[in-house]
């Protein structure tokens, strides 16, 4: 008898947002926009923002692992290895993984971290399904958080509508019914790093009096070219996983898109022919959590996933950073 291929399936799924909420109306106050410009541009009405003195992104990434695991009756000793993607680290090292691990009690786990701007969860699960078809490891968790508030500006319209503070988490274990993570495709293209960067804080300009008083150490981007690039890479990159794997899009259950804007949404939902009835979107409460936007959407649905769904997890973020995940869902949630 031929062996089953192994898979890794993810079989629980977990978010968690701060309590803060930033409304359009409160950033009225703070720079020179109104609710209607931000909705008609991006579909945010507001966002969550962790205000607590001293927390960063390993406190709410932690609190993810601790629920995904109390809500999968397992202990987090159990984990064998623990990922986060994220670009807003608690330290430059430490790993925020590792701090994590250890805030959650995942004693027994190696950690470590990927930096892939918004396409991170999807670097991080491609990366963390590896391990499970390995054969060596049977819990794998994959966590996507940032508190893009500790890399806005707030005095720059442009880019302080869009962002929130958010995590979310996911547990792979080994499947052999064909259930998991089927496909891939990942990509990336440093040129693009002149339209979206930080652009002091690293190696090349480490921080100084000159950086800081220049307000280099936040998020800058030039919407225009992201906006055209994050559009056609989105949508290519959603069809040529559908084309690899024969899907139509009656075949697809659902789209799981990071919220970065709501138009790049729209237009990927269209190149795929879905309708807005298939796809995630929560933007419009959340704003843009860099990686914790797919699990976030995956927590929030997951009622309504059914085993078997085929479902396309799709993002596109700084570096330039793209790709798209086919799933096939495992479990049915108990209502």
């Amino acid at each position: 008898m031929p062996m089953s291929k192994l898979t890794a399936a993810i079989t629980a799924v977990q978010g968690y947002v701060p309590d803060y909420v930033l409304t359009n109306e409160e950033l009225e106050k703070m720079v020179d926009t109104n609710d209607e410009w931000i909705q008609s541009r991006t579909g945010i009405k507001e966002r969550r923002i962790l205000k607590e003195p001293g927390k960063g992104t390993s406190d709410m990434g932690a609190e993810a692992v601790r629920r995904l695991c109390a809500k999968k009756n397992i202990d987090p000793s159990e984990i064998d290895v623990l990922i986060c993607a994220t670009v807003t680290p608690d330290h430059q090292f430490p790993a925020t993984a590792n701090l994590i691990a250890d805030k959650a009690g995942a004693v027994n786990s190696w950690s470590f971290d990927i930096m892939a701007a918004c396409s991170g969860f999807l670097y991080a699960l491609e990366t963390g399904s590896k391990f499970i078809e390995s054969g060596k490891y049977k819990k794998v968790v994959v966590v996507g958080a940032d508190k893009m508030s500790s890399i806005i500006d707030y005095t720059d319209r442009a880019t302080c509508i869009i962002f929130g503070d958010g995590a979310g988490a996911v547990l792979l274990e080994p499947d052999e019914t064909g259930h998991g993570i089927v496909d891939s495709r990942l990509y990336s293209d440093g040129s693009g790093v002149v339209h979206l960067h930080q652009k002091a804080g690293g190696s090349v300009k480490p921080a100084s009096h000159e950086t800081i008083d220049a307000r280099e150490h936040f998020v800058y981007q030039e919407g225009k070219h992201v906006f055209k690039f994050a559009v056609t890479r989105m949508a290519d990159v959603s069809v040529e996983i559908m084309e690899r794997n024969h899907l139509t899009s009656d075949d697809v259950a659902w789209l799981v898109p990071h919220q970065a804007n709501l138009r790049i949404i729209d237009a990927t939902a269209q190149r795929m022919g879905l309708d807005t009835s298939k796809v995630m979107i929560n933007i419009q409460r959340y704003g843009n959590t860099t990686a914790g936007t797919i699990p976030l959407c995956l927590w929030e649905w997951e009622p309504k996933l059914k085993r078997g769904d085929n479902i396309i997890l799709s993002a596109f973020g700084g570096g330039f950073t793209w790709g798209a995940v086919l799933v096939k869902w495992a479990y049915d949630t108990p209502q």
